[in-house]
């Protein structure tokens, strides 16, 4: 099958880089127990495979999402085949056949603000489907003439309400390395970029190699785009290069100014190789989040660094780069990532050579992991280790964490949530052996100073496959409407994979899948940089919803003890595609018990204050101005805290945009 080739050497012997590994963890911090945190329990697998085999899956994160609106989640995943999958049951819903493999996460969104979701799916052999609800093709194009289809992201480019497609090119040539597409399958004006003719450097995607978020504040949202060199492709929305800082030259855009480990040898323009090293950015997705809390995002991409002057180049070590939007290295109130970390002993590569094991892809998720309002940067490296960076240059703890088991072993990118509602993310992962070895790799939880909670096998490989393993992020979700999460894994050879995370119905879900969402567009929940103005309009009072109706996804049944349910709300009472938030007026009737209810957007995080709080059999109402999902939905989550079962209705009155 077919594998790509980037820069670096196939497989080089670790470099020995001296310093300590381990730092001591930050004082005042609270370890979790493995008692406190539940072992999963596998819940079903085998999803999507046929009677005797599983086609191979390879690095494309699950999506969890409710496709069809009858309030039950559906598991959309990618190997070959797109199948989406009954989330209680891992049963078949539908499969969409296909001869080339898929490698992004699976991306899923309302595209046309109509309120149906669409299902989005970069493939192997220049391929970019888009399917309904119900698998039907809505469209396919050929965004590059040759290649594979690596890079995939959904979002509203210029904040009109309907979302675009962005996907990069995993083929040689220096420009044309992203492509945009409307909702009804259009290249967009300005694309592909960056165009020929124009000033700069790049080469091919060859991982899921964009981030797209608005870092400026002003709605409309930034494409941060590495390539396969030590530049990196920064666009707007139509396509045109962002500026560098006049700090490297007048007149200079992102991909004309190299990056190197030290940042002089970025101002000076070349480096010296042998002695000054350089990131190659082949496999580098990158992420955007506002690190430190202070209302503007950096944008983070772990580099390859490497020894220019050997002939093949030698791969030395994994680490973040971290950059403002006018292409300077970041810096913050306490801390400075101007000048990098030294990476640990040991950190080069355990092996580059995929007969021997598949690649280790960095792909990095932001989450706070200690509750002080700073997220950690973790990615899994060549090293086979899990690395969570601070923003003070260290990894606290027990960090970085070795993957156990025989001959070498790598991580996937990693999900993070505060399973138990201590204040401190754990981090979920899984992991795939070497070939020659065989067996089977680990679903594993960790604490968040890096210390093994579980680590629980994966499924035999199903058929006539020698080993199994997770290459792509987990997902976390409620796929059976019990009010707990699960986490569902997309294995080599065993399909996908669901299992049970008991005594979570209060957890936080700070990373939750393949880049960060289900638009997969490497932005972290939380600030989009300086806030937007938002401007109030009145509705006619409309009701969306009400639990005493017949079943229904607006209706029926009450919310149970302890339950979360998502309501979808595009397209209804008027609320227009780009509304950001409602104002509404919540309603509890009938409660078995006293407790408090708490609404809030359906991809975003579980609040910590509720809207209603209300006594055993009384009617009562509060107004609340509640957020909708950002990633076209519309939908809102809501959460009973009581000990018994109880009715809510949702009355709108109006919306912000």
């Amino acid at each position: 099958m077919a594998h790509y080739r980037t820069v670096v050497a196939r497989t080089v012997a670790a470099a020995l880089l001296m310093v300590p590994a381990l730092v001591a963890s930050r004082a005042g911090a609270q370890e979790s127990s493995p008692s406190a945190i539940a072992a999963p329990v596998l819940k079903w697998q085998r999803g999507g495979c046929f009677s005797s085999w599983c086609q191979t899956g390879w690095y494309s994160s699950p999506a969890i999402a409710d496709l069809d609106r009858d309030g039950a989640p559906e598991v959309v995943w990618g190997s070959y085949d797109v199948v989406a999958l009954d989330g209680a049951t891992g049963a078949l819903r539908w499969r969409a056949t296909n001869g080339s493999r898929v490698w992004p996460g699976v991306a899923v969104a309302d595209l046309t603000g109509d309120g149906t979701l669409e299902v989005v799916v970069g493939r192997g052999s220049d391929q970019l489907t888009v399917y309904d609800a119900g698998g039907g093709v809505v469209w396919t194009r050929n965004p590059f003439g040759g290649g594979e289809v690596r890079t995939l992201a959904v979002e509203d480019l210029d904040t009109d309400g309907v979302l675009e497609v962005v996907v990069g090119r995993a083929s040689g040539g220096s420009t044309r390395q992203l492509n945009v597409y409307d909702a009804a399958g259009n290249v967009r004006s300005g694309w592909p970029a960056r165009r020929d003719g124009e000033p700069g450097y790049g080469w091919g995607m060859y991982n899921e190699n964009v981030a797209v978020a608005d870092l400026d504040g002003d709605g409309d949202k930034e494409l941060i785009g590495p390539t396969d060199t030590h530049y990196v492709t920064a666009l707007d929305g139509g396509g045109n290069q962002l500026p560098a800082s006049p700090i490297y030259g007048a007149g200079k855009v992102w991909s004309q100014v190299g990056v190197h480990v030290d940042h002089a040898v970025d101002l000076r323009g070349y480096a010296n190789c042998g002695v000054e090293h350089r990131p190659n950015w082949a496999d580098s997705a990158p992420v955007i989040g506002d690190l430190d809390g202070d209302g503007v995002r950096e944008v983070v991409i772990v580099g390859n660094v490497y020894n220019c002057a050997t002939n093949p180049y030698t791969s030395l070590y994994h680490m973040p780069f971290l950059f403002r939007l006018d292409r300077t290295r970041a810096t913050g109130a306490g801390w400075d990532w101007t000048v990098l970390p030294t990476p640990a002993a040991g950190s080069g590569p355990l092996s580059e050579d995929y007969d021997v094991i598949e690649t280790a892809v960095p792909n990095p998720a932001l989450a706070d992991l200690d509750g002080d309002g700073r997220k950690e940067i973790l990615y899994p490296s060549y090293d086979g280790r899990l690395h969570a960076w601070s923003l003070d240059k260290t990894e606290q703890g027990s960090w970085p964490y070795d993957v156990p088991g025989s001959g070498i072993r790598f991580a996937s990118e990693p999900v993070v949530a505060d399973l138990d509602g201590d204040g401190t993310g754990e981090v979920i992962f899984t992991s795939w052996p070497q070939k020659s070895v065989g067996g089977t790799g680990q679903l594993h939880v960790l604490s968040h100073l890096g210390v093994s909670l579980h680590a629980v096998s994966l499924p035999a490989p199903h058929g006539s496959a020698t080993w199994n393993g997770a290459l792509g992020a987990p997902s976390l979700g409620d796929v059976d409407g019990d009010g707990e999460l699960e986490v569902v894994v997309g294995t080599v050879s065993s399909g996908a994979v669901a299992y049970d995370l008991p005594g979570t119905s209060n957890a936080r879900v700070l990373w939750g899948t393949g880049r960060g969402g289900l638009r997969r567009t490497g932005a972290a929940p939380g600030s989009a940089g300086p806030p937007r103005s938002s401007r109030f309009y009145a509705l006619t009072p409309c009701r969306l919803f009400d639990t005493r109706e017949a079943a229904g996804p607006l209706g029926g049944p009450a919310i149970s003890a302890g339950a979360r349910r998502l309501f979808p709300l595009g397209g209804t009472c008027g609320i227009p595609p780009d509304a950001r938030a409602i104002s509404a007026n919540v309603t509890v009737v009938a409660a078995g018990a006293a407790g408090s209810f708490v609404l809030w957007a359906g991809d975003g995080d579980l609040p910590g204050t509720s809207n209603v709080s209300f006594a055993a059999g009384r009617t009562r109402a509060n107004n609340a101005v509640i957020e909708l999902a950002r990633d076209g939905t519309r939908t809102i989550q809501v959460r009973n805290g009581a000990a018994a079962a109880a009715h809510l209705i949702l009355d709108v009155n109006g919306y912000f945009r």
